[in-house]
């Protein structure tokens, strides 16, 4: 196959949906224009394994007009728009292999999909084609000169293999560029996730209990729109620093199981397993909805919640009742899978615009630099970061100050003290 999406008929709405959120990607569609007089790329094997999307689709064009031979599948099985799917096969003659709903089996040929492009470079959001390739395809690792991942969730997977000395190529962490963690983390998860909450349920917000089990710059994101939106917002941490900012902040902070008892809405976004558990099933009042907006769906303990459920249905798209023994009703949704993305559309371009600059920018990086890296995580280069920075600003009409001479001089000398 050279693709495999849902619908082709689908394709033009999905290319309109593609250039609306074009128009909110400056800083990409200005990368764009310089890769596609450059080349920085030509004829380099991407294989990404991205949330297919209609800001992802515009990263596709990007790399392609860089000049990459570039494959996509999806990050997870719920994430996909299929629509956007069609167009990049359709419009764009971006081999794609996405399916919103694809079961576990079509997921990981979708992933094999890519990997038998035998890319040169490797872009992830969670890590799986790595984990695939190291796993189970190494015959192809020889091909690879370096990689990319997106999200905090594949960062911390790529951690844990270079420590054990598995990780047999370099890969760039973008998920920890600036432009990418204080903004697309923060701002875009925190409203794209409330977003996906109230699409799914149509739940007011306001005046309601909503517990944040994490408090990173996602979880941060959470807890401050869902407080904006009148929310009463508990956060649950384990690092002592982490929740001492959220007090600061002005959240209660306190255990996951005396959350659990005062939870009308709770969100996990720890990257970690059963966050929400059998002890929290217990203790959760009737109504409770719960929900995960971390890149895996095993944050919340489901095998279990559906062995203490005595029925379970579906009373909306996407929202499962789990009815306990003593008539409890427990809501989850989207499977416990990514709520903002299988629930609503993702973080807004605008946000993603830095997020997909830095993949572009990186994949130039790898290409140049590659050879003179060992195998292991990278940071994205400071150069990038502030090169991707000043651009948003510029797109936005934002202008600030530049030292003089003076002050850049009083800053690099020890000399002068107090007067």
């Amino acid at each position: 196959m050279d693709h495999h999406v849902k619908d082709l008929t689908l394709a033009d709405a999905g290319k309109a949906r593609i250039e609306w959120a074009d128009a909110d990607m400056p800083v990409l569609a200005q990368i764009r224009e310089r890769f596609e007089a450059e080349k920085p790329l030509d004829g380099v094997r991407v294989s990404a394994c991205l949330h297919v999307t209609t800001e992802t689709a515009n990263l596709m064009r990007t790399l392609q007009a860089g000049g990459a031979d570039v494959v996509l599948c999806a990050s997870n099985p719920l994430s996909t728009q299929d629509d956007v799917a069609a167009a990049l096969v359709e419009h764009y003659g971006i081999r794609t292999y996405a399916i919103k709903g694809e079961d576990t089996e079509t997921y990981y040929a979708h992933i094999d999909a890519a990997i038998d492009h035998k890319p040169q470079i490797t872009m992830d959001d969670g890590a799986d084609v790595v984990g695939r390739i190291h796993a189970d395809r190494p015959e192809v690792i020889e091909h690879i000169i370096g990689g990319t991942e997106e999200t905090t969730t594949g960062v911390i997977r790529l951690a844990a293999m270079s420590d054990d000395g598995a990780l047999k190529y370099p890969i760039v962490a973008v998920n920890e560029a600036n432009t990418k963690h204080l903004f697309d983390n923060r701002y875009g998860t925190g409203q794209s996730t409330i977003d996906g909450i109230i699409r799914a349920t149509n739940r007011l917000i306001a005046g309601r209990t909503v517990v944040v089990s994490g408090y990173g710059w996602c979880g941060r994101g959470i807890a401050m729109r869902a407080d904006g939106l009148g929310g009463n917002v508990i956060v649950c941490e384990v690092d002592p620093l982490k929740a001492l900012e959220a007090v600061m902040d002005g959240y209660r902070v306190m255990p996951a199981l005396e959350a659990a008892a005062q939870a009308d809405i709770w969100v996990t976004v720890t990257g970690d397993i059963n966050v929400i558990d059998s002890g929290a099933f217990d203790a959760m009042k009737s109504g409770a909805i719960i929900c995960n907006s971390g890149h895996f769906n095993v944050e919340i303990d489901i095998p279990h919640l559906r062995e203490k459920a005595v029925s379970t249905r579906e009373v909306r798209p996407l929202v499962e009742e789990f009815v306990m023994a003593d008539g409890r009703a427990i809501y989850l949704l989207a499977d416990g899978r990514l709520v903002n993305l299988a629930c609503a559309e993702g973080h807004p371009a605008s946000v993603m615009d830095m997020s997909f600059a830095n993949q572009a920018l990186c994949a130039e990086f790898m290409v140049d630099q590659a050879a003179d890296l060992e195998p292991g995580v990278y940071e994205v280069p400071e150069e990038i970061d502030a090169a991707i920075a000043e651009l948003k600003l510029a797109s936005m009409g934002v202008k600030i100050d530049t030292l003089t001479e003076e002050q850049e001089r009083y800053l690099s000398s020890w000399q002068e003290g107090t007067i």
